[in-house]
């Protein structure tokens, strides 16, 4: 039988990489493990840090209701309908053990597949499919637009608009264009299959804006090129007073700038820097994000705003821990109240604000 000073004497023959593993074993054993008793009480504090209020209508007026196979139960005196600690979560109606939702969710923090996750949480595709949406509506309501203030860079990123997805159930969906064999850039397309260059309306434009403390910005807001319109219905009441805009050379934002009376520094094209003003920092989050997305090999458009706000997390938490991170991300999905059904998937749009 191994005793503790063999087990040490066999981590001190490991390499590098070996002792990092068995690190992160025990992290998972002692972190991840005492949370799934924690795991409860966590949520409880961080949903009712301001007092129990209703899910359902808001109000604080709320009674014991008895328990429920060992849950407490709640009633709301005003609307009467009753909850628990987790009514409007993503577990919440769940039948699967809290330890699968803790490994689902250090899958995601991976940047797992769905299928990838299912099978290191031996559960279904479609039930990892409908896990990784609930959890990334509610982190999307948790986190918010957001705001930004002092020297804030903003530039577009671009992806193309995607159906991807199974459709042969559905009797309401109809493909608005011709679907790409083999992909717009593929090497094997037809050579009858028109591409269409440059800014089109098959590809979606995502804002991003980094101030210099931190603060993000990742929305979805139109198709094709943007308008000036379209930056000043994002950024309106978002971006704080005698704030400095450094952008590219694109013509809406000196227009946007003068509606919304800021000042601008614009990069010129061919050129990095304007004295202290650059783009560098939002460039470096433009290509974290598009090598990040690739691993996912296309993501539908409705489920896009989705992903903005899965790297968002990632990019706002990225000096913890993996198993730290695990931990977060299961609690802040649980923090808001996100009324996520499986109907609805069928039918959703894509999000632009």
């Amino acid at each position: 039988m191994p005793t503790v000073e063999s087990v040490k004497k066999d981590i001190e023959s490991l390499g590098t990489a070996g002792k990092e593993q068995i690190l992160q074993y025990l992290e998972e054993i002692f972190v991840l493990g005492s949370f799934a008793t924690e795991f409860t009480n966590e949520v409880k504090e961080n949903r009712f840090s301001k007092g129990r209020i209703c899910p359902h209508c808001e109000c604080d007026k709320i009674s014991r209701n008895g328990r429920y196979h060992g849950k407490q139960r709640y009633i709301c005196k005003h609307c009467r309908k009753t909850f628990t600690d987790f009514t409007l979560s993503p577990k919440h109606n769940s039948k699967k053990d809290v330890k699968q939702w803790i490994q689902y969710a250090k899958c995601m923090i991976n940047g797992y597949s769905i299928r990838k996750c299912a099978k290191e949480t031996n559960i279904s595709v479609p039930t990892s499919f409908y896990w990784r949406h609930k959890i990334l509506d509610a982190i999307r309501a948790f986190i918010g637009i957001g705001s930004v203030g002092g020297v804030i860079e903003v530039d577009e990123a671009f992806f193309r608009e995607s159906f991807k997805g199974n459709h042969k159930k559905s009797t309401t969906f109809r493909m608005p264009r011709k679907s790409h064999e083999r992909g717009v850039k593929g090497s094997f397309s037809k050579k009858t299959e028109k591409r269409k260059r440059g800014i089109s309306k098959e590809q979606i434009c995502v804002i991003c804006a980094m101030d210099r403390t931190g603060n993000l910005i990742t929305e979805l807001i139109c198709k094709g090129r943007m308008k000036h319109t379209d930056l000043e219905r994002l950024f309106k009441d978002r971006i704080e007073d005698e704030a400095i805009l450094c952008t590219d050379s694109h013509k809406s934002y000196i227009r946007f700038a003068q509606n919304l009376d800021i000042e601008l520094q614009q990069i010129e094209r061919g050129k990095h820097k304007k004295g202290i003003y650059h783009i560098q920092h939002i460039n470096a989050f433009h290509s974290k994000l598009k090598k990040w997305m690739d691993r996912f090999n296309g993501v539908s458009t409705k489920y896009l705003a989705n992903y903005m706000y899965w790297f968002k997390w990632l990019e706002i938490f990225n000096t913890e821990k993996d198993t730290i991170k695990s931990k977060n991300l299961l609690i802040h999905s649980h923090t808001s109240h996100i009324d996520t059904k499986l109907k609805d998937f069928r039918i959703r749009e894509a999000i632009y604000v």
